[in-house]
C-alpha cells in the first residue's frame, strides 16, 4: 500500500483502520483489502484537486456505512458466524494449544468461582432458598466472583506478579467492610428485614469493585478514552452473553424439576443450594471468556439491540412524562421506586455509551443521533423530576440513607446526562467533534465507582447502621 505525504490524512486512515478492526466479522486480510480500496479512492479524489480532509470524507462516504459493509460481508460468509462460536480462526498447532490452555484455565476459574460460593457453608452460612433475608450472601456476592474474574484478566493481559499483588487490597478492604460492620436485621411487623444501609452496601459494592476489574482488563490503557470505551463495550457484551446463559440455565432448571418430580422427589434443595448460586458465579467467568474469545457475533448484535431499544425507551420516557403532566401525579419516593428510576436512567446512559462505541467516528450526524439526543433529553427531564421529588421528601421528612443515596446518584446522573446532551447538541447542530462526546462519557465512568465506594464505606457508620 502506498502512503500519503499528508500526515493528518494518514492519521485519519489509521483511526478508520482501528475502527474497522473492531468489526470482527472482518479478518486482517479483509481490512487490508478495504484499506487498499480506500487509498485508491483517496488517490483518485486528491488527483482531481480535493484537499486531504475533503477527499477522506468523500471516500468514506462512497464506500458506504461500515456497518453495512460488515453486514454484507457477514451475509457472504454466513457460515463463519456459526463456526466462530466453537472453532478458532487459526488452525496452527501453536494457536490450537494456546486456545486449549485458555479454555482449560477459564473452566478451572469458573469452577473455582462456583465452589467459592459454597465455602461459607463450612462456617455455618448455609444457602437457604426459603430464607427471607440471606444478607450474608447478598453482601458478599461480588466477592465470590470478581476476584476470580480479575485474576483471569491479570493473567490474560500479562500483568507481573508484583503489580498484580496490588489488586488484592481493594478486595480485602471490600470483604472487611462488607462483614465487619455490625449488621443486624430489623424486625418490622414481626418480619425480619435487611436494614437500609446494608441494602445500600449490597447494591453499591459491585459497582465499586467493577472499576477494579476494569483496571485489570484495560491494563495500561485505562487512562485513555479508547481503553475505557473498550471496557464499556466489554461490559455490554458480557451482559448479553450472561442473559443468554441465564436463559439456558432457566431451561435447565425447568427440566431438572420435571425429571425429579417424575420420580416423586423434590429437587428444590439442589437447584436452590447448588445450581443457581454456583451456576450464576461460574457463568460470569465463562461469559467474560466468550466476550474475549468469541465476541464476533455479539459485537455485530449489540449495535442492532442498541438501535432497537433506543426508540422503545424514548417512547417510554416521553409517555411517562406526558402521563405525569396530564394527571398531575408526583413520583412516589419509595426505595423500590428510586432504585427502579436509577436503573432506568442507567440503562439510558448505557444505550448512549453503546451507541457511541458502535458509531463511525467521522460520519455526519444522522437521524439516530437526533433520536439519541431526544432519549438523553427525556431522561434528563425525568431525572430533574425525580430530584425534585427527592428534595421535597427530604425537606418534609428529613434525611435517611436511601434518600441521601438517591439524591447523590441522581445528581451524578444529572451531570452526566446534561453533559451528554450538551455535546450531542454541539455535534448535531454546531459541527462539534463527536470525539468530545465520547471523551465526556468515558471520563465520567470512574465517578460512579467512586460514589459507590463512598456509599459502602461512609453511609453505614454515618447513619448508625440503620
Amino acid at each position: 500500500m502506498t502512503g500519503f505525504a499528508d500526515a493528518p490524512l494518514e492519521e485519519q486512515i489509521t483511526q478508520w483502520r482501528t475502527y474497522v478492526r473492531r468489526r470482527h466479522t472482518l479478518d486482517r486480510g479483509d481490512v487490508e483489502e478495504l484499506e487498499e480500496h480506500l487509498r485508491d479512492e483517496l488517490s483518485t479524489l486528491i488527483g482531481s484537486g480535493l484537499q486531504g480532509d475533503e477527499a477522506f470524507l468523500v471516500a468514506v462516504k462512497r464506500m458506504g456505512s461500515l456497518d453495512a459493509i460488515s453486514r454484507e460481508f457477514a451475509r457472504t460468509h454466513s457460515e463463519r458466524l456459526w463456526k466462530q462460536l466453537v472453532v478458532t480462526t487459526d488452525d496452527s498447532d501453536e494457536s490450537g494449544k494456546a486456545a486449549t490452555t485458555d479454555t482449560l484455565i477459564v473452566l478451572g476459574l469458573a469452577v473455582a468461582a462456583a465452589l467459592a460460593v459454597k465455602v461459607p457453608v463450612l462456617f455455618g452460612h448455609t444457602i437457604n432458598p426459603d430464607a427471607e433475608a440471606p444478607s450474608f450472601y447478598l453482601r458478599n456476592a461480588s466477592l465470590f466472583t470478581f476476584p476470580v474474574l480479575t485474576l483471569y484478566f491479570l493473567w490474560k493481559r500479562g500483568w507481573s506478579a508484583l503489580h498484580s499483588a496490588w489488586f488484592v487490597l481493594p478486595f480485602v478492604a471490600a470483604a472487611v467492610l462488607a462483614n465487619i460492620f455490625p449488621w443486624s436485621a430489623a424486625i418490622v411487623d414481626g418480619v425480619s428485614r435487611i436494614r437500609d444501609t446494608e441494602v445500600l452496601t449490597i447494591l453499591h459494592l459491585p459497582i465499586a469493585l467493577w472499576l477494579v476489574i476494569g483496571v485489570a482488563y484495560m491494563s495500561d490503557r485505562w487512562c485513555s478514552d479508547t481503553g475505557r470505551m473498550d471496557f464499556v463495550r466489554f461490559s455490554g457484551e458480557l451482559a448479553i452473553y450472561y442473559v443468554l446463559i441465564a436463559l439456558g440455565g432457566f431451561v435447565f432448571i425447568l427440566f431438572t424439576f420435571m425429571m425429579f418430580r417424575a420420580i416423586e422427589m423434590d429437587a428444590g434443595w439442589f437447584v436452590g443450594g447448588w445450581v443457581i448460586p454456583c451456576g450464576a458465579a461460574g457463568a460470569l467467568i465463562v461469559g467474560s471468556w466468550l466476550v474475549e474469545a468469541k465476541q464476533r457475533v455479539i459485537e455485530s448484535m449489540a449495535p442492532v439491540l442498541t438501535r432497537l431499544f433506543t426508540p422503545l425507551f424514548t417512547i417510554l420516557l416521553l409517555a411517562f412524562l406526558a402521563t405525569m403532566a396530564w394527571t398531575g401525579r408526583p413520583i412516589d419516593v419509595k426505595r423500590e421506586v428510586l432504585i427502579g428510576f436509577d436503573l432506568l436512567l442507567a440503562v439510558v446512559m448505557g444505550l448512549a455509551l453503546y451507541a457511541a462505541s458502535a458509531r463511525t467516528p467521522h460520519a455526519e450526524p444522522d437521524f439516530f443521533d437526533r433520536l439519541q439526543l431526544l432519549l438523553v433529553t427525556s431522561a434528563l427531564v425525568v431525572d430533574v423530576v425525580a430530584l425534585a421529588a427527592i428534595a421535597m421528601r427530604i425537606s418534609e421528612f428529613g434525611f435517611t440513607p436511601n434518600r441521601v443515596a438517591a439524591l447523590g446518584e441522581n445528581l451524578l446522573l444529572l451531570v452526566n446526562l446534561a453533559g451528554t446532551a450538551w455535546f450531542y447538541v454541539r455535534f448535531i447542530f454546531s459541527g462539534g467533534s463527536f470525539a468530545r462526546l465520547e471523551r465526556w462519557q468515558t471520563a465520567y465512568l470512574p465517578v460512579y465507582a467512586l460514589w459507590a465506594a463512598l456509599v459502602v464505606t461512609v453511609f453505614p457508620p454515618a447513619f448508625g447502621f440503620r
